[in-house]
């Protein structure tokens, strides 16, 4: 992750309103790039669990948000949903290591603008939350292996079945345990 001093041009790419709450259980790193985005002319405020994002998008929604999707307490998603309800501009990118494509989707309709898998670095979120409305990011260099491919098509049941891991099972012809075993590790390269 760099910790780059902010130029000059990075407060007008933010604007007026430079609020950003940043919600991941990795203390460290959350602690890295909260430095990282004040250094870019952020004011950040960080919660390392669900029940704190919430708390804190409900006392003052910000204007950008990076959310974990995974969190020791729950999911990401539910942050997004609460900022939401409040605000509509809000700007807010999933950040997680266990991305797929079922769960990009779902982020996206409940309002994310983007998905950055981990480990991400400070500009690469810097970008994605400065990305201006239509600029399209760059495509990936190389297609996913036939491991993602299967990945991504279990964390598409996974959503289908709204995250019941009895009903994603049944539905893949799958034992529950080795379904639970898929689910806790990261998504292969």
């Amino acid at each position: 992750m760099t910790d780059d001093i902010a130029n000059s041009t990075e407060p007008q790419a933010i604007g007026p309103d430079a609020t950003l709450l940043l919600v991941d259980d990795d203390g460290p790193f959350l602690r890295r790039l909260a430095r990282a985005m004040e250094a870019r002319g952020f004011t950040v405020e960080i919660a390392e669990s669900v029940a704190e994002g919430l708390a804190k998008a409900k006392r003052n929604t910000p204007k950008y948000a990076v959310v974990d999707m995974r969190l020791q307490d729950g999911n990401g998603l539910d942050v997004i949903e609460a900022i939401r309800e409040r605000r509509d501009d809000t700007r807010i990118i999933v950040l997680t290591g266990y991305g797929n494509i079922a769960t990009a989707v779902t982020a996206v309709k409940l309002g994310a603008i983007d998905y950055l898998a981990k480990p991400a670095d400070a500009d690469e979120v810097f970008a994605a939350l400065t990305r201006k409305p239509g600029e399209r990011a760059e495509v990936p260099e190389n297609p996913m292996s036939a491991d993602r491919v299967r990945w991504e098509h279990i964390q598409r049941v996974y959503e289908m079945c709204e995250r019941n891991v009895s009903e994603t099972a049944r539905q893949l012809n799958m034992h529950r345990r080795t379904l639970q075993r898929i689910l806790a590790k990261r998504a292969p390269r």
